[in-house]
């Protein structure tokens, strides 16, 4: 009974909503380098894990100028002592979308697409509502365009085939008969997964090559990202961290390998370790992946919150969100689903950034106590990173 629950849970929450080189860190539990406020970090990470519907383990990763302070508390697997390591693979879920975007981004730096390109030109086939969308609306989640995940017709798909995910077209077709969110598209701000798979399929339109091959080839390879990938199917590289479903007064339920990757494809599959995940969103956010003009036209901000809402004052730019914290601001993307949740951020240089990974969702709907000092260990890190 527990595990039909976890999967209609799965089905309603799924909201499938960046990279240090391997440097030498401390085992995991220490605090290597450890800068000003790490305690309190500390103190704030054995809190979440130890609560009542707390996540099994957290990682924070705080990384000043290439020296990696590593925080790991709790555990990778219910039942085993091992915490989570740098090196351990786990679904970035929505900070995926931050993957999609730098491969964009890097197709406009080299004249390929255009942020005025729109969704007619590039993808065939989809509603006619649909087609004067524009590439940068899309990066900005200010298309209208509905959210596939939330469609009626979503749900009981993916409970009906949890590990054989449809193609990307398919999963945009949920939302076919669904009424835009407000016109006209880039009057507003709307958080939607199908932004993302819409982004991804121009990216194949514009190249004529998958979206696996242009990210291999623009982000993967330049970034030197070689613990992370996009998979179809259900299970995740070796070494892993164990996702949990978490309630409180109910014993974890591991969800790791219950639904395929392709769920979500570009919006939410990507599968990386903290370590790739911290390099990643240094160099995303200092624009390695693009060029300086595009990245100008990138980092103009609206209101806007990421989802789930990351820490600070949120606003949204073109596939990356500005977090103003009381202790600074910076820049990257949250991501949630099930088993999981994520934060990678990073200053404008890429010089100071941080990694928070849960293997547990955590939303704020479903557990808001457990968010709030998941929220407060996030701040705690922007703080320890930037904080002399």
């Amino acid at each position: 009974m527990h595990r039909h629950t976890v999967r209609l849970a799965l089905v309603t929450t799924l909201v499938v909503t960046a990279l240090a080189v391997a440097a030498p860190s401390g085992p995991a539990g220490a605090d290597a380098t450890c800068p000003s406020g790490c305690p309190s970090l500390a103190s704030a990470a054995r809190q979440l894990v130890s609560r009542d519907g707390g996540p099994p383990g957290v990682i924070v990763l705080v990384d000043r100028d290439g020296k990696v302070a590593v925080h790991s508390f709790g555990t990778a697997e219910v039942g085993a002592a091992t915490p989570i390591s740098s090196s351990d693979h786990l679904r970035l879920a929505s900070v995926s979308k931050a993957y999609s975007g730098a491969v964009a981004l890097s197709l406009v730096a080299d004249g390929r697409l255009h942020l005025s390109d729109t969704v007619g030109r590039w993808v065939p086939g989809m509603p006619a509502t649909w087609n004067r969308v524009t590439l940068g609306e899309l990066l900005q989640h200010t298309s209208g365009i509905p959210d596939f995940s939330q469609a009626p017709g979503f749900g009981p798909a993916v409970v009906q085939s949890l590990l054989v995910p449809p193609p990307p077209v398919d999963l945009l077709a949920f939302a076919f008969d669904q009424k835009l969110s407000f016109t006209p598209p880039g009057s507003s701000y709307h958080y939607s997964n199908s932004d993302n798979e819409l982004v991804a399929l121009m990216v194949e339109g514009a190249t004529h090559r998958t979206y696996e091959q242009q990210l291999a080839q623009r982000v993967l390879g330049p970034l030197r990202l070689r613990s992370t990938s996009l998979p179809e199917g259900a299970d995740l590289p070796v070494p892993y961290a164990h996702g949990y479903d978490v309630r409180p007064a109910m014993a974890p339920d591991d969800v790791t390998n219950l639904f395929a990757a392709g769920w979500s494809w570009a919006s939410g599959g990507v599968v990386a370790t903290p370590g790739d995940a911290d390099r990643f969103v240094r160099g995303y956010v200092r624009g390695a992946t693009t060029s300086r003009s595009v990245r100008a036209e990138q980092f103009r901000f609206r209101p806007g919150s990421s989802e789930p809402e990351g820490p600070g004052t949120n606003e949204v730019g073109l596939a990356v969100f500005r977090y103003a914290t009381r202790c600074g601001t910076v820049y990257g993307h949250t991501g949630n689903t099930s088993g999981y949740t994520q934060f990678a951020a990073a200053t404008s240089d890429g010089a100071r950034s941080v990694v928070v990974s849960v293997n547990a969702q955590i939303t704020p709907r479903d557990a808001p106590a457990a968010f709030a000092e998941l929220r407060s260990v996030e701040t705690l890190a922007v703080c320890a990173a930037l904080t002399p």
